[in-house]
């Protein structure tokens, strides 16, 4: 089979691997689609870390073509998505039901072969079943829909709130509908890129703000003189990330929910905080989210349907990258 393979910092290749037979508890899944994040970008650059050689892609779903004799509950032909973060059931962090913060944690595709290869391997209890009413693109976004839902959960976003998103990427676009579903009486979504912003739109936002074009604390501040409940920092932007905390009101949340790179840093002046009484939170991948994903997205109360997708075979994998990095559109996928 083909498979995206890293082999270090700036290397990916495209090779030709023979699947392994799956272990007793492992079956073995035809890749539908494999989603490319902003990690997996990362990754390749050196930015973010990975246990080399290994397959990327995390977020994927296909359909099983192979059991281990140990495996129940599943059969072939069943459509699965899969929950790539394992963790090991025993440290400190485990035992207190925080899995995600697992001492050991690894994840498939970035520790262990994932998704972006025609066939996978998959330990059975990382799957979850689909059902035949989510198409193959839509599954690639439970993953990353399952990491909002831990979002929402973290800022603990009541109806009523004002909420404020920065970034119109895939993240913020589920965000956006994520507030909306919880009742948010306001939501304002920060975003350059005109596309993006109207899709936010679309999708339920109540004002979108180009911050090339207009000053956006003075903005929001005519729009919400007291400040927002909740402000969800989803583009990875240190100066998103600091400008947050000036838009949160007394009382306020401010959640860091994307990915600044590794070393960057703002000012922050404990004053403002005790001041302000602020809470300010993180916001780490997916635990126990991943059921109530699919649930969102078999019912239509989040959509991907209207999402722009720039579609890649996995020999295209590397322009796949460079698509991502240069913002062309929504979402890059892998076809495999």
């Amino acid at each position: 089979m083909k498979a995206a393979q890293y082999k270090g910092p700036g290397t990916l290749e495209v090779i030709d691997v023979a699947v392994r037979p799956p272990h007793d508890d492992e079956v073995i899944i035809d890749v539908d689609a494999c989603g490319i994040c902003g990690t997996d970008l990362h990754i390749v650059e050196g930015s973010s870390r990975s246990t080399p050689p290994v397959v990327l892609g995390h977020e994927y779903a296909g359909t099983i073509v192979e059991m281990g004799r140990s495996v129940r509950g599943h059969f072939i032909g069943e459509r699965v998505v899969v929950d790539p973060n394992i963790s090991c059931g025993e440290c400190l962090y485990c035992r207190r039901g925080l899995v995600h913060l697992c001492s050991s944690l690894r994840a498939l595709g970035v520790d262990i072969d994932g998704g972006m290869a025609e066939f996978c391997v998959v330990p059975a209890r990382q799957l979850f079943a689909l059902g035949p009413d989510v198409t193959p693109e839509a599954s690639a976004f439970v993953e990353p829909l399952s990491c909002a839902v831990h979002g929402i959960d973290r800022a603990g976003l009541v109806a009523g709130d004002a909420v404020v998103i920065f970034g119109g990427g895939p993240m913020g676009q589920i965000m956006v509908q994520l507030a909306v579903n919880n009742g948010a009486s306001f939501v304002a979504l920060v975003e350059p890129v005109k596309e993006k912003r109207e899709l936010g739109e679309r999708l339920g936002a109540s004002v979108t703000i180009d911050p090339g074009a207009t000053d956006v604390t003075r903005k929001l501040h005519d729009l919400l003189p007291e400040g927002a409940d909740v402000v969800l920092e989803c583009a990875g932007i240190p100066s998103a990330a600091s400008l947050s905390l000036d838009l949160a009101r007394r009382g306020g949340t401010v959640e860091f929910f994307g990915v600044c790179p590794i070393g960057s840093s703002i000012q922050l002046e404990p004053n403002k905080v005790y001041f302000k009484e602020l809470t300010i939170i993180g916001s780490y991948v997916n635990p126990h989210t991943f059921s109530r994903a699919i649930a969102l997205l078999r019912s239509g109360k989040v959509r991907v349907d209207g999402f722009p997708i720039a579609r890649f075979s996995l020999d295209e994998v590397r322009n796949a990258l460079r698509h991502h990095r240069e913002g062309h559109t929504l979402k890059c996928m892998i076809i495999p």
